[in-house]
C-alpha cells in the first residue's frame, strides 16, 4: 500500500497533477465505492441518493430537470424514479406551477430515509477529506460551486 501512495505521489508531481479533470475524477473514484458501500444499508447508490435528496429539497424538481442538473439520461431518471417510487421513497406529483409538469417529491419515509443515508455520507465525506480542515473542505466545495454554477453561496 505504501509502494503505491509514493507512486501516486511521484506521478503526481508531473503536470497532469494540476490537470482539474484528473483531480475531480480521482476524487470521485475514490470517494463512491465509499458512499456506495454507506449507501447501501439503506438500499441506495449514489445516484439514487441524489435524486431522493433533490426529492427532499423542496424544489419539486420535474424529471427533466433531474435528468438535466445530475448530468444523467432521462432513461436513467426513470429508471431511478421508478426504484424509489416502487419502495415507497417518492411519488410523482402534478406540479403546482404547471399542471402538466410531474414533479418528484419525497414521501414521509422517503425524507426519514435520506436523513440517515445523509448523515452516513456525511462520515464518508469526512472521511475522504481527512487531510484537509474543516475551513478548507467549505473552501473546496464553495470554490467547486463557483467553478460550475458561479456563484460562492
Amino acid at each position: 500500500m505504501q509502494e503505491i501512495k509514493v507512486g501516486a505521489s511521484r506521478l503526481g508531481a508531473a503536470r497532469i497533477g494540476n490537470d482539474v479533470g484528473l483531480l475531480l475524477a480521482k476524487l470521485h473514484t475514490a470517494g463512491s465505492p465509499l458512499n456506495n458501500r454507506a449507501l447501501g444499508d439503506f438500499g441506495l447508490r449514489e445516484r439514487s441518493f441524489w435524486v431522493l435528496t433533490l426529492a427532499c429539497s423542496g424544489q419539486e424538481p420535474t424529471q427533466r430537470e433531474l435528468a438535466m442538473f445530475l448530468g444523467l439520461d432521462p432513461s436513467q431518471v426513470v429508471s431511478l424514479v421508478d426504484d424509489l417510487e416502487r419502495r415507497g421513497l417518492v411519488e410523482r406529483s402534478t406540479g403546482k406551477q404547471d399542471r402538466r409538469a410531474r414533479i418528484i417529491v419525497s414521501t414521509a419515509e422517503g425524507r426519514r430515509i435520506h436523513a440517515k443515508a445523509r448523515a452516513a455520507l456525511e462520515a464518508c465525506e469526512h472521511e475522504q477529506l481527512t487531510a484537509l480542515s474543516e475551513y478548507e473542505a467549505g473552501q473546496l466545495k464553495m470554490l467547486l460551486r463557483k467553478a460550475l454554477w458561479g456563484e460562492a453561496d
